[in-house]
């Protein structure tokens, strides 16, 4: 005849989460795409490896918001990378084919890599200082200025360079599932995303938590006043004398 009681500590709330990236990369919603300067000081072709080995690519950009998204970030930068530190250059996923040679070059963007869907392609290029007479195509390097007030204005230039020259890179990859603990989550897994309930459980789907549902844990037994743990569900410290 006695009637079991529940006390509920965590109730499932609609949540709206915030689109997650690994550590060390920045979000950009108009895209769902994780970003990441790297400083290795790489060539064209060995950046193109590393950004692939994160399930990625060098980056290119849909539209001109998402390249002024780009110019408007902190980036978590080392000056030593950099022969001028308020001037900034990276590989990105475009090449220039010079199709003429004669008085001045002539050429053309393109996109790195074929069926991309991207559609911003840069202007005309500042051509670098390492050029070689014989490379017909060469590599973009996307120049950002660190002082705050250029930054924000979106200032910037965009560079025809050898490809061999070594630089520093910008990575994009779309946005995924990361958990509480950061690691990240394969599509159609479960996990605990990043937030205030560690009893939510949810599945990733399309690098978004969805189809969420929420432990409910039984007060703890003896204690009038306690601590959740934020990371571990039902997990309590008590505080009492």
């Amino acid at each position: 005849g006695d009637t079991t009681r529940f006390h509920t500590v965590n109730v499932a709330q609609p949540v709206r989460f915030s689109r997650k990236c690994p550590t060390g990369w920045h979000h950009y919603e108009g895209t769902a795409s994780c970003y990441r300067v790297y400083l290795n000081g790489e060539n064209y072709w060995d950046a193109v490896q590393t950004c692939q080995r994160v399930n990625g690519s060098l980056a290119t950009f849909t539209a001109d918001q998402e390249l002024r998204f780009i110019l408007a970030q902190e980036w978590d930068l080392e000056e030593k990378a950099f022969v001028r530190k308020d001037q900034r250059r990276f590989w990105v996923g475009y090449q220039y084919v010079i199709t003429n040679r004669n008085h001045s070059l002539e050429g053309h963007w393109e996109v790195a890599y074929k069926g991309s869907s991207e559609v911003f392609l840069p202007p005309d290029p500042i051509f670098g200082t390492a050029m070689s007479e014989k490379e017909n195509v060469l590599c973009a390097q996307l120049q950002c200025f660190h002082f705050p007030t250029l930054r924000h204005h979106g200032l910037h230039s965009w560079y025809a360079e050898n490809c061999y020259e070594k630089s520093s890179f910008l990575c994009k990859r779309s946005q995924t599932c990361v958990d509480i603990k950061d690691n990240i989550v394969d599509e159609g897994y479960y996990f605990t995303p990043k937030g205030n309930d560690p009893c939510l459980s949810c599945t990733c789907h399309n690098g978004e938590p969805e189809m969420c549902v929420a432990a409910l844990c039984e007060r703890p037994q003896g204690c009038q006043q306690y601590r959740k743990d934020p990371k571990e569900c039902c997990k309590f410290t008590c505080l009492d004398p």
